[in-house]
């Protein structure tokens, strides 16, 4: 066995990235689904449509997020945690940015 040269890539000491968080509601079929999205603060990524029309991504995450089912019962659920397959949404809107605090099931500390 030969000795591998390769070397393991360095992380940054400040590894500190600025995201902000933004509520959205995306609506499918049957389904309004009100959540946080996880966005960069600023530059590329920082915009709903980014996140939309991401094409390596599948999926939509959302935090804090409350699903609404559109039939007639009008049956919700909340859930700390969902995600959205991209060809199930029909439309989503921002509902704004918002702040999240320390001690925040969101945020790791």
């Amino acid at each position: 066995m030969s000795a591998c040269s390769c070397r393991a890539r360095e992380v940054p000491k400040n590894p500190a990235v600025q995201h902000r968080y933004e509520r959205i509601s995306i609506h499918t079929p049957r389904h309004e689904i009100v959540g946080l999205v996880t966005l960069a603060s600023d530059g590329y990524r920082s915009r709903l449509s980014d996140l939309l029309n991401a094409p390596e991504r599948d999926f939509i995450s959302l935090t804090d997020a409350t699903v609404t089912t559109l039939d007639d019962d009008r049956e919700t659920a909340r859930h700390d945690f969902i995600a959205v397959h991209r060809q199930h949404v029909v439309f989503a809107v921002s509902l704004g940015t918002e702040d999240v605090v320390a001690g925040s099931p969101l945020v790791r500390e």
